[in-house]
């Protein structure tokens, strides 16, 4: 009589068993899996600013400059390598401006003897070179070009402007003057 009763037991027990398993068990992955997900993302979810790469200083990977315009923002992308003395002068300044700036006007950085192929699309003639675009996203026309010792570039069968740089080093006050003439809102 004992065995019969354990036996009935055994089988009560196991479909509620079973039922358990197939239920919480799944539950409890899918919490783990949100949980992880949160705690990884947390504080991470960029805005237009803070962790978008797109206002980052360092470029790494091709910037996408019809993306960057979209912004309304006044855009300087420097052009410099590590062992390059004046370059090296203005990576501070970059930093600075880059870090005040951010949201009023997009300030990036690329290290063309690290990253070579991302100058290819630029007219990089020396470095360090500053390439300007306003904030509607047309190449900088500098209002005393001769006096700016900005370099305007145009194509050659439409006359089309498709680049303003400047070859050399920049002061902060230079970057800056330059800046609000295309359309820096402070």
């Amino acid at each position: 009589m004992a065995q019969k009763l354990l036996e009935e037991e055994e089988k009560t027990l196991k479909p509620s068993q079973g039922l358990a398993v197939k239920i919480i068990i799944p539950i409890l992955i899918v919490a783990a899996v949100i949980v992880i997900w949160f705690a990884k993302n947390a504080g991470k979810l960029p805005s237009i600013t803070g962790d978008n790469p797109d206002f980052g200083l360092y470029v790494t990977e091709e910037i996408d400059l019809k993306k960057l315009k979209s912004y309304g923002l006044p855009i300087m992308i420097g052009f410099g390598a590590d062992y390059c003395l004046s370059c090296q002068e203005m990576i501070p300044v970059f930093e600075k401006l880059n870090k005040e700036l951010q949201g009023k006007a997009i300030i990036k950085y690329v290290d063309i003897w690290d990253y070579p192929e991302l100058a290819k699309n630029y007219p990089i003639r020396v470095i360090p070179t500053q390439v300007f675009f306003d904030r509607k996203g047309r190449p900088y026309t500098p209002s005393d070009p001769q006096a700016s010792r900005m370099n305007m570039y145009h194509l050659k069968d439409t006359k089309e402007h498709v680049f303003t740089t400047y070859e050399g080093v920049m002061t902060e006050e230079m970057i800056l003057a330059v800046l609000k003439e295309m359309g820096l809102k402070e």
